[in-house]
């Protein structure tokens, strides 16, 4: 075994962080990586698991695995760039703990506290906060674990906002985007909102090409009474609703209109356009990808329960849609003349129920278990509440992605329900943050709410 740099430093791994990347070890260089015990238990009674901490666990036992065919996991085994992995134990003489041992974290802790107590420079590794703040308080130097960390404020929004005399805004390409260009290195497919230094709502966007080009975008318009109501919405339709972007993140907090927009230029290139034969919808049903078999009733009722929200979004736009269409029709004498099951169904600007799309196969609503192993070809993909994905997660399913497709990842990173993902280590944001500067991908922040003033102020206030 070759000897490490520092021989007194040592990475104490907890569970979690092996549960959210499997080759974590790998990441530690010059130094001694500790795996105690009783996580290799707790990976013992996840590997089973369906899920992607199932898939994780087992993963990483499988590499272990293979380093104890090479030396002794216990007197440590070197995984390259100086760095030697070991399994740790609790010690005879263990210092006393004030918390409760029956509880595997505590155990965990108890072995990093026992390598302190002999002199080790220890840094106990935990996505867990809670674990945090008990190492801390025992006098163990704790941290995250952050690999390729992104902060709230550092992140790819997919735009630059820079106030300009209004005069700049006046000619077809303004002069100054080739300075602004270079000044801020745009990447690909990233927009260039320029506003009026006097009036915020004068303001032209561009797209920005590549080889100092840029592409002028204007709000789109539609057969249907629906259209983007800021600058970020337009934006986000704008790659929307190119045949020649494969790939969108939508990013923002509830309100900012992520799944309405993904949804209205998915059913326009469905149902009007027949770019794609099928629009395909799909939400993490649970933290941490459980099962739907946890949620009572059939799989049609399981569905629907965890697909409210896009109900919601789906029926809003139908609304709108149908509404029109029907005071057309009283407007041209036509209504009586047409069965009411029909009448919708005669003009392509008029929108079938769910019901009814789902049943012609133009519609389909899935859950992400289910997406596994597939090959999913000429269908525009909508990913909902994909902040609640890891970055695994999200490769699976972009992997799935066939011929003449394009994917949708909406979510809103400031808001995760799993316990071991944050802003920075969700897949929503790894893929915008991997996938920036491709020609087949863009990205587009959402700032500003627009599902009601209650909705905006209770953000604000609450």
């Amino acid at each position: 075994m070759t000897p490490v740099k520092d021989p007194k430093k040592i990475y104490v791994i907890d569970t979690n962080v092996l549960v959210h990347d499997p080759y974590a070890y790998k990441n530690f260089k010059g130094v001694q990586v500790g795996i105690p015990a009783i996580v290799l238990e707790e990976l013992d009674s996840f590997k089973r698991e369906a899920t992607d901490r199932g898939r994780n666990a087992r993963e990483f036992v499988r590499n272990l695995d293979e380093l104890r065919e090479r030396g002794s996991l216990q007197e440590g085994v070197e995984v390259g760039d100086d760095t030697v992995v070991k399994v740790l134990f609790i010690e005879n003489d263990a210092p006393d703990i004030p918390f409760q041992l029956d509880k595997e974290d505590n155990r965990i802790l108890l072995v990093a506290l026992g390598l302190v107590k002999k002199g080790y420079d220890v840094k106990f590794i935990s996505k867990d906060i809670n674990a945090r703040v008990k190492a801390d308080a025992l006098g163990i130097n704790s941290q995250d674990y952050l690999k390729e960390y992104v902060t709230e404020d550092e992140f790819y929004k997919g735009w630059v906002a820079i106030d300009v005399p209004a005069v700049e805004l006046k000619s077809d390409e303004p002069k100054i985007l080739q300075k602004l260009a270079k000044e801020y290195e745009l990447t690909i497919n990233e927009f260039m909102w320029l506003r009026s230094q006097h009036n915020p709502h004068n303001y032209r966007i561009f797209r920005y090409l590549g080889n100092e080009k840029f592409l002028p975008v204007y709000p789109p318009t539609f057969k249907w009474p629906l259209k983007s109501r800021n600058a970020q919405q337009s934006m986000a339709l704008n790659l929307l609703l190119d045949d020649n972007i494969q790939l969108v993140t939508l990013l923002g907090p509830a309100g900012t209109g992520k799944t309405f927009l993904a949804l209205l230029a998915g059913l326009h290139k469905v149902l009007i356009k027949d770019d794609f034969r099928k629009l395909l919808i799909s939400r993490p049903v649970v933290p941490l990808g459980r099962d739907l078999g946890y949620l009572p009733g059939t799989l049609e009722e399981k569905l629907h329960s965890w697909m409210l929200p896009i109900y919601d979004n789906m029926e809003f736009i139908m609304h709108s849609i149908n509404l029109e269409k029907h005071a057309e029709d009283l407007q041209d004498g036509h209504y009586k003349k047409r069965d009411k099951k029909t009448r919708h169904r005669r003009d392509k600007t008029g929108i079938a129920p769910i019901d009814d799309l789902i049943h012609q196969g133009r519609l389909s609503l899935e859950a992400i278990t289910y997406m596994r192993g597939r090959s999913i070809p000429y269908q525009y993909i909508l990913i909902d509440e994909a902040q609640n994905l890891t970055p695994h997660e999200v490769k699976t399913i972009i992997t799935r992605v066939g011929e003449g497709s394009k994917i949708i990842l909406a979510g809103d990173p400031y808001q995760i329900d799993s316990p071991y993902l944050d802003f920075s280590s969700n897949g929503l944001v790894c893929a915008s943050e991997k996938f920036k500067g491709e020609r087949i991908f863009g990205s587009v922040f959402l700032s500003t709410s627009e599902r009601s003033e209650l909705s905006m102020l209770a953000g604000q206030l609450l």
